[in-house]
């Protein structure tokens, strides 16, 4: 008999639906989304505005399945690209059963978090204050934090946590879950991701890439995976995939490159590393680099590279 995902010793009914964390770019949404699974699901990096996609990650416990939508930051859209990303987080915010708003403990709310908590406040979705990054603050300034957050907006629940650390994950699952509709299982027991793999791939690529750039070149990269084959080598069987990295000028193709090709070098490793663990297999990666100027602003390389 199939599992229905809920324990048999339990009289509660079982509850199913979709949480989106929201908030300013870099308020540790995606690094959340990971801590919660327990694995790398969406990329992460210390420069602002890294997600693009919008990444369904499906955590299953004995009374819920609890499916994590990570989005990007809502922001100031300065490109087409910007635009399209606006509409893709607010298009998700329609769509799920339960908002968590990131606020960094770290920083005080300011006006991009009034603007959000005003964006959602009419939404039919229950909203929680998820103040990420505790491990960063004294105890005493988190209360004080804690205070300025409450100030926000009314909330349903505000919950204090550590991706970093662990510290209240398990607090902040159960609360996301107890506000989901009750439902029967949305996704099959075992599925982790919706996330297309070639998508997860050219992310890992691109992660890879961002580590180390400077400020203004991550928003001038994406990257496509052009072909996928399975072969035989000498090690046994492998997957070769080759791949595109495209950015917007012959001087950010100079930075991706490095000194003799030393730095793409280093970011097909990395990749190659997280690839195969991603689809456990060994990996053949054949990454070049492309220049296609002011992509972000043209809609035909949008639809191309995948917005």
């Amino acid at each position: 008999m199939p599992s229905n995902g809920r324990s048999s010793a339990s009289n509660e009914a079982f509850r199913a639906g979709f949480a989106c964390f929201v908030g300013r770019p870099n308020a540790g949404k995606s690094t959340l989304t990971n801590a919660i699974m327990g694995q790398k699901i969406a990329i992460t990096s210390k420069r602002p505005q890294t997600t693009r996609h919008v990444v369904r990650a499906i955590l299953h416990r004995p009374d819920s399945q609890l499916i994590l939508v990570d989005t990007p930051g809502l922001h100031r859209p300065r490109t087409l690209l910007g635009e399209r990303l606006n509409d893709l987080v607010r298009q998700t915010w329609s769509e799920v059963d339960v908002i968590g708003l990131c606020l960094p403990a770290n920083e005080k709310p300011g006006p991009g978090d009034k603007f959000i908590a005003g964006e959602i406040a009419n939404l039919s979705a229950k909203v929680v204050a998820v103040v990420t990054k505790i491990d960063l603050v004294s105890k005493d300034a988190l209360v004080r934090h804690l205070t300025n957050v409450a100030a926000l907006a009314d909330f349903a629940d505000i919950v204090p946590v550590s991706a970093k650390t662990g510290e209240n994950l398990d607090e902040l699952v159960g609360v996301l879950s107890d506000k989901l509709p009750e439902s029967p299982q949305l996704y099959p027991d075992g599925m982790i991701t919706e996330e297309p793999e070639r998508v997860m791939m050219a992310e890992l690529i691109r992660e890879a890439a961002l580590e180390g750039v400077r400020d203004e070149l991550p928003h001038s990269l994406a990257v496509v995976i052009e072909d996928v084959e399975d072969e035989d080598s000498d090690g046994g069987p492998r997957k070769k995939i080759w791949a595109e990295i495209y950015v917007e000028r012959d001087s950010q193709k100079g930075i991706i490159i490095g000194k003799g090709g030393e730095r793409l070098k280093r970011v097909g490793t990395k990749a190659r590393k997280g690839i195969a663990q991603l689809i456990d297999s060994r990996v053949y990666l054949d990454l070049h680099v492309r220049v296609a100027k002011d992509w972000q602003r043209d809609p035909k390389m949008l639809e191309r590279l995948g917005f």
